[in-house]
């Protein structure tokens, strides 16, 4: 088990990695106003993106082996409230993709502003579960 616990912990920090980068590029994409500095940064969120996404899939594979596998966290509120803090990372990872394809096709609408507030969600998120694996409130 914890070789698993290991390994889940390595592929939720990389995976994490990316949550932070990517959408810095997108405030980034959103200030460049140079066609080469904007297809830079285009395939770097790209390459970014097809490299973070395995490493989530990773994650959360080992993070489900060790609720279902081993019972960790299994009936108890916090793991709930973990699982619940997982479901918003994947729709943040999904929301990437969304800003990604957007920004590629020159339809985004948002300022790198909006990029700058968006970029703060993963923090949160991670924080929260932080708190809820390691304190357990409830």
């Amino acid at each position: 088990m914890l070789w698993v616990k290991a390994f889940h912990i390595l592929f939720v920090t990389s995976w994490f990695a990316g949550l932070f980068y990517l959408p810095r590029i997108y405030v980034n994409l959103a200030q460049a106003g140079d066609p080469a500095v904007r297809a830079t940064l285009l395939g770097m969120a790209r390459r970014l993106y097809r490299f973070m996404t395995p490493l989530g899939v990773l994650a959360l594979a080992l993070g489900l082996w060790l609720w279902l596998g081993y019972g960790i966290g299994q009936g108890q509120g916090w793991m709930h409230a973990k699982l619940l803090a997982v479901a918003g990372l994947l729709a943040f990872h999904l929301a990437c993709r969304h800003h990604l394809r957007a920004l590629t096709a020159g339809t985004s609408r948002h300022s790198h502003r909006y990029f700058r507030w968006f970029n703060e969600i993963p923090v949160l998120l991670l924080l929260l579960v932080l708190i809820l694996v390691v304190v357990k409130p409830f």
